[in-house]
């Protein structure tokens, strides 16, 4: 299936509104996977593939507000992962899309719409 480019999570809700899920006929019910059931429904990562390094993503928070954060460095707490992406491999499959927002882009469209709403 061709992969087509999503720009926001809506694009990738739209384009999953457009394969409505299905039940999944080999559902286990002794060994269960929480993104299928013998219900009619999927549950799909939308986000960035790719890791982001947190100092990365506070520089860029940073320059989308126009402040500097207050940094306070701490050790690392239990449940805290060294790294993390969201696995789109699922949405890609379903639908055939897949997101790349630029992390400049996406936060700056959350700065945007965050300071809209709490006007």
């Amino acid at each position: 299936m061709h992969h087509r480019g999503i720009r926001t999570k809506r694009d990738g809700v739209v384009a999953t509104l457009r394969r409505p899920a299905l039940p999944n006929e080999a559902f286990d019910k002794q060994a269960p996977q929480s993104s299928t059931s013998w219900a009619p429904y999927r549950v799909f990562n939308i986000g960035h593939s790719e890791p982001v390094q947190l100092m990365d993503f506070i520089r860029t928070l940073e320059a989308a507000l126009g402040v500097t954060a207050q940094l306070d460095f701490q050790p690392m707490a239990p449940g805290d992962v060294p790294a993390t992406f969201a696995d789109v491999s699922a949405l890609q499959a379903w639908t055939g899309v897949s997101p790349h927002t630029d992390l400049a882009s996406g936060i700056g469209r959350f700065v945007e719409w965050y300071r809209a709403y709490y006007a």
